[in-house]
C-alpha cells in the first residue's frame, strides 16, 4: 500500500472518515485477538473462586501461561461453523495437552483441585464456541457501528476491477462503499455495470478523489500499462487517499502467493509450497507424532494382516510401487499386496470394480483402506505425509501431465495417505479425464488453503469414509 500524503496547493476536501479510515473497526479487531485468551483466564479464576476458596498465586501464574499461549487469538469470523467448532476444539485440546504434560512433568498439576481443572477443561471450549458464534453474528453490526464506511474508488473498469468492486461492496466483515470507477473509455465501450457509476477519466482522478471524499483508491490496470500507472501515481501525490495497486497476476493460477523482500528486492511468489518455515515444522512434527501413535496402536493388526496376506496367495506381503514424490522425485510407496499381478512398468491398468486380479483378501483390504497402512512407514521415512495429494503411478503421471494443465504442481509437496480430493468424491478409479481433472483441482485447492485445521478435517472425514465409502475396490 502507498499512502500519498504530499500536500498540494489546494487542500483536498475529504470525508469525515479521512485519514484514519479502516474497513474493519478497532473494537472488532480487539475482540478477535482477545476473546479466547480472556475467556480462558476468566473461567479459570471463576472456578478457583467458587471451588478453591479464591485466586491463589498458582492460579495467577497459570493464568499468565494460558494468556501467553493463546494471545493473540486467531480470527474465526470467516469460514463455516464446522471449521469454527473444529478450530476451537483443536486449539484448546493443544493448549490443555501441553499444560497437562508440563504439569505432570514438574508436579505443578498437584497444586490444583481436580474439580477446578476438570471443570475448566470442560467449560472453556463450550463457552469459547458460544462466544465466537455470538461474535460472528454481531460482527457486521459492530463494523458498521464504529464509523462511516471507507469510500473506495477503482481506476480501471475491467474484469479484475469489477470483481474487486463487487467483493468490497459485498464484504460482510468490512465496511466499504465503492463510490465508482474512473476509466478513459466511454460507457458504450465498457462492460455493462449498472451497480457502479463512471465518475470520470484517468486524468480527472485527483479531482474526483477531492470531490467525492475518497479514502482508498485501487488501481486496476494491466502491468503492460506501466506509463499510465506511473502517471496516475504521480497525480495522486496531491491527495491524502491511500493507494493500492491491484496487479493482474490473477490472470494466472496463484498458489501460496505472497509478497516478500528477497535480498532487498520486493518479489511476489506466484506458485509456492505452503510448508515453509514454521508451517513446515508443524506439518512434519504432526506427521511424525501421528504416524508413531498409529503404528504403535495398530501394530497387532499390522502383524495379523501381514500373516494373512502371506497365507492367502503367492507373492510378497508388501507391494512396492514407484511413485512421484515431492519435486517429482521417484519414491517407493508401500502397500499390503492386494492383487495376484504386480505391475510397475510403463503401462499400468488401474484397478476396476470386479477386477479379476484382486484377491479375496485384497478386496477387503482395499474396501477398508487397510492396504494403505504400511504407508505410515513412508511418512516416518519423510517420503510422504499423512495428508496430501495422493501419489499416482509413474506411468499415469507421465500420461496426465501432458493432458492436464498444472498437473505437476501437486508435486510441490509430499504425497499423502489421504487427501482433499479423496474425501470429496475422487477416491478410486479415475477412468475419465474429467475425473482426473476434478482430482487435480481439489489437490491444488489443498495447496492454496492448507492449514493444520484442514488436515485434521481431512483425517476425520477419511475415518468416516472408511466405513461407508463405495468407491474403493
Amino acid at each position: 500500500m502507498l499512502d500519498a500524503t504530499t500536500p498540494g496547493q489546494h487542500p483536498p476536501t475529504r470525508s469525515a472518515s479521512a485519514g484514519g479510515a479502516t474497513s474493519r473497526g478497532s473494537l472488532l479487531n480487539v475482540l478477535e485477538v482477545s476473546t479466547s485468551p480472556v475467556l480462558g483466564v476468566t473461567v479459570l479464576w471463576s472456578l478457583a473462586s467458587l471451588l478453591d476458596g479464591g485466586i491463589h498465586p498458582e492460579y495467577l501464574l497459570l493464568a499468565v501461561v494460558v494468556f501467553a499461549m493463546t494471545f493473540p487469538g486467531p480470527s474465526r469470523l470467516n469460514g463455516t461453523v464446522r471449521m469454527l467448532l473444529l478450530d476451537v476444539a483443536l486449539s484448546w485440546a493443544t493448549t490443555f495437552g501441553l499444560l497437562l504434560a508440563a504439569g505432570w512433568t514438574t508436579g505443578y498439576v498437584k497444586l490444583f483441585p481436580h474439580e477446578v481443572i476438570g471443570g475448566w477443561m470442560a467449560l472453556v471450549p463450550t463457552l469459547d464456541t458460544a462466544a465466537w458464534l455470538a461474535l460472528r453474528a454481531a460482527a457486521p453490526a459492530l463494523v458498521r457501528w464504529q464509523g462511516p464506511p471507507v469510500r473506495a474508488l477503482v481506476a480501471g473498469m475491467n474484469a479484475q476491477g469489477l470483481q474487486l468492486a463487487h467483493n468490497l461492496q459485498d464484504a460482510r466483515l468490512h465496511n466499504f462503499h465503492v463510490v465508482g470507477f474512473v476509466d478513459d473509455r466511454s460507457r458504450e465501450r465498457l462492460p455493462a455495470e449498472p451497480r457502479f457509476a463512471l465518475l470520470g477519466r484517468f486524468d480527472s482522478l485527483a479531482d474526483v478523489i477531492r470531490q467525492q471524499g475518497i479514502d482508498h483508491v485501487y488501481i486496476s490496470l494491466p502491468m503492460a500499462s506501466q506509463p499510465r500507472i506511473l502517471k496516475l501515481l504521480d497525480d495522486l501525490k496531491d491527495t491524502t487517499a491511500s493507494i493500492y495497486f491491484v496487479p493482474d497476476l490473477f490472470v494466472t493460477d496463484l498458489i501460496q502467493s505472497k509478497p516478500t523482500v528477497l535480498c532487498g528486492v520486493p518479489v511476489i511468489s506466484v506458485c509456492d509450497t505452503p510448508f515453509q518455515g514454521m508451517n513446515g515444522l508443524l506439518k512434519r512434527g504432526s506427521d511424525i507424532l501421528l504416524s508413531l501413535c498409529i503404528l504403535l496402536v495398530l501394530s497387532p493388526l499390522l502383524l495379523a494382516l501381514a500373516i494373512a496376506v502371506k497365507l492367502s496367495s503367492p507373492g510378497p506381503v508388501i507391494f512396492k510401487q514407484r511413485r512421484y514424490g515431492q519435486s517429482g522425485e521417484e519414491i517407493l510407496v508401500y502397500k499390503f499386496r492386494s492383487m495376484t499381478v504386480i505391475e510397475d512398468g510403463a503401462q499400468i491398468t488401474q484397478a476396476r470394480r470386479n477386477d479379476q486380479r484382486i484377491t479375496p483378501l485384497g478386496a477387503v483390504l482395499r474396501r477398508t483402506s487397510l492396504d494403505e497402512l504400511p504407508q505410515f512407514f513412508n511418512v516416518l521415512q519423510g517420503r510422504m505425509s499423512i495428508v496430501g495429494p495422493r501419489p499416482h503411478a509413474v506411468a499415469h503421471n507421465e500420461l496426465y501431465r501432458k493432458l492436464i494443465k498444472g498437473y505437476m504442481v501437486r508435486h510441490k509437496v509430499k504425497p499423502g495417505i489421504t487427501g482433499w480430493a479423496q474425501v470429496n468424491g475422487y477416491r478410486g478409479e479415475t477412468d475419465t479425464l474429467d475425473k482426473m481433472e476434478g482430482r487435480i483441482a481439489h489437490d491444488l485447492d489443498y495447496l492454496r488453503n492448507w492449514s493444520l485445521k484442514l488436515d485434521l478435517l481431512i483425517i476425520l472425514k477419511t475415518i468416516r469414509l472408511v466405513f461407508k465409502d463405495q468407491q474403493a475396490y
